[in-house]
């Protein structure tokens, strides 16, 4: 996640974390253009806010994860998406693989089938009114498919998330314009990071 350049005792400044892959990695399901501008814009905006707003703020803590848990208002929203799209990087894999044998077990207790996850991850990328996520979580020891509005995420309300998509348009309209299903299917198909899951599982 971004990386605090302050101590805890101090006023908390963040850097835009970079991409764990180049650029161009996620093509051709994601462009260069569209990943250059998701993160070099988009995201680097949320952090600079987030750091203008922590600059009069008091709340205090030692990670970007703290910020988003004890704020609200315009500073909760800039911190949970500069959290929301460093996980949504790192969710994403150049060369995904399919969930190990253990985790699709998982998937099978909680959702029937691996296919049937598909289906109501898929529905609930699809489904979300405007902006917004989707998210594979851990909630209670049962795996569960949520979505969130806007700037909405499940670490606020004390849920451990396992992958996430994000829907709001400016990650997917270069390339597919107002096709969201097409953007969610070619993800769901070729790049979410199941090892990154699997991992946040523990």
């Amino acid at each position: 996640m971004a990386t605090a350049t302050a101590k805890a005792a101090q006023r908390l400044h963040f850097n835009l974390p970079p991409l764990p892959y180049p650029q161009d990695a996620l093509e051709p399901v994601i462009s260069a253009e569209t990943l250059g501008l998701h993160h070099g814009k988009h995201h680097k905006k949320y952090v600079d806010t987030m750091n203008e707003l922590l600059a009069t703020s008091d709340v205090r803590g030692s990670s970007l994860e703290d910020v988003v848990r004890s704020s609200h208002g315009k500073l909760f929203n800039n911190a949970a998406q500069a959290w929301n799209h460093d996980f949504y990087w790192h969710s994403l894999a150049p060369d995904a693989r399919p969930p190990s044998a253990a985790l699709r077990r998982r998937l099978e207790r909680d959702f029937g089938t691996y296919e049937s996850f598909l289906d109501k991850f898929a529905a609930a990328a699809n489904g979300q009114f405007g902006s917004g996520w989707a998210w594979l979580v851990d909630k209670d020891g049962k795996l569960q498919v949520v979505a969130t509005a806007n700037a909405d995420t499940p670490l606020a309300h004390g849920v451990r998330c396992l992958l996430t998509l994000d829907v709001w348009e400016h990650a997917y309209y270069i390339d597919y314009r107002n096709q969201r299903e097409r953007y969610v299917q070619a993800v769901l198909e070729k790049r979410l990071n199941w090892e990154f899951a699997e991992k946040n599982l523990g």
